[in-house]
C-alpha cells in the first residue's frame, strides 16, 4: 500500500478499529498510552522538545506533555488532531505527513522524535522515506524511538493494518545511510541516536 492509502484508511477508520484496547475500554486505551509515555521518558532526556509523529488522538502525546515534555503532535489526519485538541488543547498540533514536517519546523530541530504504530504499516520504500524525514527533524545527538521491527522472515505489510518487518541487515544498512546509531534499551521499540550518515 502507498503512504497515501494508509493515511486515508486510518483517517476513515472507526476509533475502535484503530487500537485493540478500545474494545476493552476507553480507560484501558488511555492507560496504555500513559504506560508507553513512561517507557519513552526512560530514554528521552527530561523536559526536552519532542515530536510525536503519527500521534493519532493523543494517546501517548498527552501523557508525554503531562510528564513535562514540550510536545509537538504531528498527524496527517485532521480528524485525529481534532480529537487530541478536544482532550488537551494545550498541545501543539500539526497536520502533516513526513514531507510536511520541514515546512513546519523550518530551521528548528527536535531533541527527540518518536513514532509508534506508524512505520509498521508502510512499505519498505515509504518507511525509509518517513525515517529519513524524521532523522532530518532531529538534532544531531538527539534520540529517535521507532517502532521498526525485525524478523527472521521479513515481509511488507499487505493492508493498512498489516505489519512490515525488516531483516537485521536491511535495518543496519538503512541506519548507516540515514544516520542512526542504535542505542541499547529495554524498550519494545528501536532506540537510536541521530548521527552523521555514513559516506560511501
Amino acid at each position: 500500500m502507498t503512504a497515501d492509502e494508509v493515511i486515508k484508511a486510518w483517517d476513515q477508520a472507526d476509533p475502535t478499529a484503530i487500537h485493540p484496547l478500545r474494545n476493552v475500554s476507553e480507560d484501558a486505551y488511555w492507560e496504555s498510552g500513559e504506560a508507553q509515555a513512561v517507557m519513552l521518558a526512560s530514554v528521552i532526556p527530561d523536559a526536552v522538545k519532542v515530536m510525536d509523529f503519527g500521534c493519532g488522538d493523543g494517546r501517548v502525546a498527552i501523557p508525554m506533555a503531562r510528564l513535562g515534555f514540550e510536545v509537538t503532535a504531528v498527524d496527517a489526519s485532521q480528524n485525529m488532531l481534532d480529537r487530541l485538541a478536544d482532550r488537551d488543547p494545550g498541545i501543539i498540533t500539526v497536520q502533516a505527513d513526513a514531507d510536511g514536517i520541514a515546512g513546519h519546523l523550518g530551521r528548528r530541530r527536535m531533541d527527540a522524535v518518536y513514532t509508534l504504530a506508524v512505520l509498521i504499516h508502510h512499505s519498505y520504500q515509504d518507511c525509509l522515506h518517513i525515517i529519513t524525514k524524521l532523522r532530518a527533524a532531529t538534532k544531531l545527538g538527539g534520540i529517535l524511538v521507532l517502532d521498526w521491527p525485525v524478523s527472521d522472515q521479513p515481509a511488507e505489510a499487505d493492508s493498512w493494518i498489516g505489519v512490515t518487518t525488516w531483516s537485521r541487515k536491511q535495518q543496519a544498512d538503512a541506519c548507516a545511510a540515514i544516520g542512526l546509531e542504535p542505542v541499547d534499551s529495554e524498550l519494545p521499540w528501536g532506540v537510536y541516536r541521530a548521527v552523521k550518515p555514513a559516506t560511501g
